[in-house]
This record gives C-alpha cells, structure tokens and sequence, in this order.
C-alpha cells in the first residue's frame, strides 16, 4: 500500500511504545482484532526493532516504524519487517532516503515552509505533529486553502474526545494516537481491553 492508502484503513493509526517484547504479538492481534491494522512502532525503546519483527507475523497487521530519524533508521526497521516509516519532521535527505529503498513515508510538518519542503520532495501525504500544540484543528484549517491537494494525519496531544475535532476535517484522513494502547493495559496484559478501546476507534469519524 501506499501512504494515502494506509491513511484510509481506519480511523485511528496507534502511535506504540513497546518497552517489552513479549507485548509486541499479543499487542498487535489485539488491535487487529478492533479493527486497527495499521500500526506505528516508535524508535523509542531498545526492543523497538525486534517489536516491530514480532508485529509483523501478525496476520492482517501493517506495521510501520515511528520516530525515524534518517535512512539508517528506515533501512533497520525494513529489514525488521516495517512497511512504512512515520518521521516526525522532513528533510530532503530522509525523502531520498524513504524513495531509495522503496519505504513509504509520512513526513511529518508543523508550519506551511515544512509542507512545501515535503511537497518539493514530492510528500502530499503528512503528518502534523505536535497537533495539540501547534494549533489543532484551526492551524490545518488554515492549511486547506493554500494547500489544497494535501492531507494530514494529525499526532501528538490527540485523545479519543478531541480526535472527533480532526477527523470532521476534509484534509484530515486519520490521526495518530497512544490512548488505544495504554502502559498499564500492556503491563497488565488486558489484551481484551485494548481491543474494545480499538473498536471504539470506528464510530470517531461520526462522533
């Protein structure tokens, strides 16, 4: 698939943070199983990789890498089974880095000088991140007139009562979010409440 493709999957795409491995298979088939297929794993912990390796032998999960920094980042996670990269800014290096290797990539932007850096590189597909922080749901609101052919999946400070607000926007596919995969239900292994969290995810778009 390609980025505006597993943009459309669903609603919601979880932004993971899988400091255990063991989490990674029972994490995924529980989010599958609500309906959550496309799943980020970010490069913030050392089993990042292997997680990413486990998720992947999921059946029905497309499982990318978060937080990428560089091509080496993209090149690892690929060959740990990622089938897409998820960056929290753009550089034109990184654009090349993704093209090369045949990685799709959502770039991520927070000001209109970062969209048309992404657009020269030839992204139309891009995160906005820090949402919350950066103007929420007015700031790409502003972002539909002058860029009309783009479209954003909004991460960071997003929860299931404020992703309605961007979800309503015709510019926003999906968003990004860690609610459906809390520490706690992890640690726990409350596989069965994640789920339901991840089923609730489908009904956002009308909320």
């Amino acid at each position: 698939m390609n980025v505006r493709e597993l943009m459309q999957v669903a609603p919601v795409i979880p932004v993971l943070v899988i400091d255990d491995v063991a989490h990674a298979k029972p994490l995924a088939e529980a989010l599958v199983a609500g309906g959550l297929r496309v799943l980020e794993v970010t490069l913030r912990t050392p089993v990042a990789l292997e997680a990413i390796r486990a998720m992947a032998d999921v059946k029905g999960a497309l499982v990318g890498v978060g937080t990428a920094l560089d091509g080496d980042d993209l090149k690892k996670a690929q060959d740990h089974g990622a089938t897409f990269a998820v960056s929290p800014g753009f550089t034109t290096e990184l654009g090349k880095a993704a093209n090369a290797i045949n990685m799709p990539l959502l770039p991520g932007i927070m000001t209109p000088a970062d969209i048309m850096r992404a657009r020269d590189g030839g992204f139309t597909e891009l995160k906005f991140f820090p949402a919350s922080q950066a103007g929420g749901p007015q700031l790409l609101k502003a972002f539909s007139g002058p860029f009309t052919d783009t479209v954003f999946c909004p991460t960071g400070g997003i929860s299931v009562d404020t992703a309605p607000d961007y979800l309503s926007m015709n510019n926003v596919l999906c968003v990004g979010g860690s609610w459906v995969a809390p520490k706690a239900m992890m640690q726990s292994g409350d596989w069965a409440g994640i789920t339901a969290l991840a089923a609730k995810c489908e009904s956002l778009r009308s909320a």
